[in-house]
């Protein structure tokens, strides 16, 4: 199975940025975690922290992996494009938020990801990777 994780805007600052939101692990970290706890996973890691990069790794994975695993930041409740590009391809997307959205400004409770996404997963932390990940399985 082939998964590829896509992250978004300012989530390499992670273990840095906001630890009491996003928690003081870095994703490098998590991610080697990722690995071992699904060994027979084969896993591809793309941060961008422009869009059209994002929009560029959905095109170039959504026709060949078994799913994705997108956290797109910000960009979340203001890219149409990226929200078309989910719509576009034929790999099942599953939106991630570390923090819970709906408890936060009332300007994150928009999706442009969620009507073509396969499911949401909001606000348990960098587990909600590993929760992305089990809907695949």
């Amino acid at each position: 199975m082939r998964i590829a994780i896509i992250n978004g805007p300012n989530l390499n600052l992670l273990g840095k940025r906001e630890p009491e939101i996003y928690g003081d692990q870095t994703f490098g970290n998590y991610f080697d975690i990722l690995k071992i706890q699904f060994p027979d996973i084969d896993f591809s890691l793309h941060q961008s922290n422009i869009e059209g990069e994002i929009i560029g790794f959905i095109q170039e994975f959504g026709f060949s992996c078994d799913g994705i695993i997108l956290n797109a930041g910000a960009y979340t409740h203001t890219s149409i494009g990226i929200g078309d590009a989910v719509k576009a391809v034929d790999t099942p997307v599953v939106e991630v938020h570390i923090s819970n959205t709906f408890s936060r400004e009332s300007f994150r409770h928009q999706s442009f990801i969620s009507p073509n996404a396969k499911g949401i997963v909001i606000g348990f932390g960098l587990k909600s990777y590993e929760l992305a990940i089990h809907s695949f399985l």
